[in-house]
């Protein structure tokens, strides 16, 4: 079984038009949804409302910086201070072109900044290639669950 995406998103018109590019990328990966940093860090803790989920990590997390209640550089921060999460790829995918977000996104060790574009057809193809990337081409790290499996097949 592959490994979900997470995608982290508050903004309801963002989160339809990344849905549908992940759509058309036709990736096998199932995306959850979360709709603030606080919902994003109990999911990956295994705590509260996910507790009883499923173990392992997501593939990606697709991170806005923009977030209620705990905004996407706190959930980037933590994740990376998480020795069972720091592995996980982290794209900030963001309206933001601050070069301080840029910078301090890159500081907390963000795998990737991604500016969300306006016009449809460019945010698309962007998704559908940080999706194609992160969850099938990616080299994942030694002893995660994809590259147990790959291996046992070789």
């Amino acid at each position: 079984m592959l490994k979900p995406i997470l995608l982290v998103e508050d903004d309801t018109r963002d989160l339809e038009l990344t849905l549908l590019a992940l759509e058309r990328s036709q990736l096998a990966n199932d995306v959850v949804v979360l709709r603030d940093g606080a919902q994003a860090l109990s999911y990956l803790r295994r705590e509260d409302a996910h507790a009883e989920r499923s173990e392992g990590n997501p593939a990606v997390i697709l991170l806005d910086l923009k977030l209620p209640k705990v905004n996407g550089l706190e959930v980037l921060q933590a994740v990376r201070a998480d020795p069972g999460l720091r592995a996980i790829p982290v794209v900030m995918l963001t309206s933001s072109q601050q070069e301080t977000d840029v910078v301090r996104s890159y500081e907390l060790g963000v795998n990737a900044y991604v500016v969300k574009p306006v016009e449809f057809r460019q945010f698309v193809a962007a998704i559908a290639d940080l999706g194609i990337f992160w969850a099938v081409l990616n080299e994942p790290p030694p002893g995660s669950l994809r590259a147990s499996r790959r291996y046992e097949h070789e």
